[in-house]
């Protein structure tokens, strides 16, 4: 689990920190509190993308049917390994849902499979992965999002690291698996003011800072 904690952490790198703002068991919850983060930043260039673990084939079916744009990844380490030691093999490691087969027996050799859509309009898949995330790991994280500048909190935004992101079924540290636990956080660039400046935008929707941040 903790190699796919990258998958939301996106843009951070080693300049950007997230800090856990909001913790549910409501989803529709965790969402709304996420777009009210959202609106506090310049959206112009803002773009989501969305990510969940799926363990069956039943699941990989539905999600294919109910987003047919999604790109399907396997992370098992024997194709991985033989993609990388043999460039030439063919042997392709992600496929878009059109290309995805639908035969059983080659879907469980794949299990579990990551379904991602990356770099989407802001609004537009959000409603519909929370819907369907259930007691899968999954994560939205928004992007692009240009922050207020606030000099006493030393933060004048950069938009390479400013964002939102909501983790869904997992625990504090962002490691494990935690069914019906869903949190929010505030993603910013990494200074010695950063925890200061992301429990001001908390503060801003009523929120504070509750736990130690993921980098």
């Amino acid at each position: 689990m903790l190699a796919n904690i990258d998958a939301w952490q996106g843009a951070h790198m080693s300049n950007g920190v997230s800090y856990p703002v909001f913790r549910t068991s409501d989803p529709a919850a965790a969402l709304a509190t996420g777009r009210r983060l959202l609106a506090l930043g310049a959206r112009e260039y803002a773009q989501v993308s969305v990510d969940v673990e799926l363990c069956t084939v039943a699941e990989v079916l539905e999600l294919r049917r109910l987003l047919p744009d999604a790109w399907f990844r396997t992370e098992k380490e024997e194709f991985w390994a033989r993609e990388f030691n043999n460039a030439q093999a063919g042997l392709r490691c992600d496929w878009h849902a059109a290309e995805l087969s639908e035969d059983p027996d080659g879907l469980v050799a794949l299990l579990p499979l990551w379904a991602s859509m990356a770099d989407q309009p802001v609004g537009s898949v959000e409603d519909a992965f929370t819907a369907l995330v259930g007691a899968r790991y999954g994560s939205i994280r928004w992007d692009q999002v240009i922050w207020p500048a606030v000099p006493e909190h030393g933060y004048d935004g950069r938009v390479e690291h400013d964002g939102v992101t909501l983790v869904f079924n997992c625990d504090d540290p962002g490691t494990d698996r935690q069914i019906g636990t869903h949190t929010v956080c505030v993603d910013v660039h990494e200074t010695g003011d950063s925890q200061s400046y992301a429990a001001w935008l908390a503060e801003q929707i009523g929120q504070a800072v509750i736990g130690p941040p993921y980098d």
